[in-house]
């Protein structure tokens, strides 16, 4: 079978994006399920920057996305009614931890690595959980919504309108994935691939390997960082859970689904995990049990995931 060409399979990906609020409702889905599948895309891809292109694996930016959270909706209830500040604020929270703490783990290899990234992920967790004054605890920070964009001459409404609120995700979707896209195909992402095939080849190449495992941290929990501020708009509420180490766990399974050393792989995987946990929690209490087995089935015997499958096919 002749395979699809790469820009073709790109185009697609972007037609899809386009116009998955009019066809959700179609298929049995909705508006507020087609921003999920973007935001937590957007989380899937920024963890396979390190993960799938860098071969570092982190079980902690849950961490980022929690702060990227926090920032914004804290920004929002305490600071200023607006949504591109609330925005800033949690990536720059998010980026910034993530510059101390990568600083200190850079050094570190395998388990040890993503031990610690869990370990530092819960001290944030906790942090959240316990400081009921100013995170609100266990309930989370409420009282606060996303606010309309005023463009000068017109205002875009993002809290009543789900379709205005899908496609202002997509934006910075759209954004975030250029600039990754663009660093990955710069020198600097030919030396994370250079990293993640061989280490010690690249330290011999004169490769500042701990710098750029530092940068290639600190990248991918800045986007990640965006994706947390985008879902804390998307619900107009954030808590502890979106800290904790188990939602780095889904950003790893999205990841591997979908083929964790491909760029859209992580979105196809996050599109998958996404509507397969609204469609089954639907029905049942018990919808993780059958999101695991379905995850060992696909480890078992997909490895390279949903685009590992289309490759071995020869479509992509």
């Amino acid at each position: 079978m002749k395979r699809v060409p790469a820009v073709a399979w790109t185009g697609l990906i972007w037609l899809v994006l386009l116009t998955m609020p009019y066809w959700m409702r179609a298929v049995g889905g909705y508006t507020e399920l087609a921003s999920r599948v973007l935001v937590l895309g957007l989380a899937a891809m920024s963890l396979n920057f390190l993960l799938g292109f860098t071969g570092v694996l982190s079980f902690g930016h849950a961490a980022y996305f929690g702060l990227g959270a926090y920032g914004a909706a804290m920004t929002i209830k305490y600071i200023a009614p607006s949504t591109p500040l609330g925005i800033l604020v949690g990536v720059a929270t998010g980026t910034l931890a993530a510059m101390v703490i990568g600083a200190l783990i850079a050094r570190l290899r395998g388990v040890y690595f993503a031990m610690v990234t869990i370990a530092f992920g819960q001290v944030f967790y906790f942090i959240a959980f316990r400081w009921n004054s100013v995170t609100g605890g266990d309930d989370g920070v409420t009282g606060w919504k996303r606010q309309a964009l005023d463009l000068g001459l017109a205002k875009i409404d993002l809290l009543g309108n789900d379709k205005a609120f899908y496609y202002f995700i997509l934006a910075c979707f759209a954004i975030a994935v250029t600039l990754m896209w663009l660093l990955l195909r710069s020198p600097f992402g030919r030396t994370l691939l250079a990293i993640r095939e061989n280490e010690r080849r690249a330290r011999f190449l004169g490769v500042p390997v701990e710098r750029h495992i530092w940068l290639s941290f600190v990248i991918s929990c800045c986007f990640v960082s965006l994706a947390g501020t985008l879902y804390a708009l998307l619900n107009n509420f954030t808590d502890p859970r979106a800290l904790r180490w188990d939602q780095s766990g889904n950003f790893v399974i999205m990841a591997v689904l979908g083929g964790m050393r491909s760029f859209w792989g992580p979105l196809i995987g996050a599109a998958i995990f996404v509507v397969l946990q609204d469609y089954v929690s639907s029905h049942t209490e018990n919808w993780m049990s059958f999101i695991g087995l379905f995850f060992v089935l696909v480890v078992l015997f997909f490895p390279r995931g949903v685009l590992g499958i289309l490759r071995r096919k020869g479509m992509a």
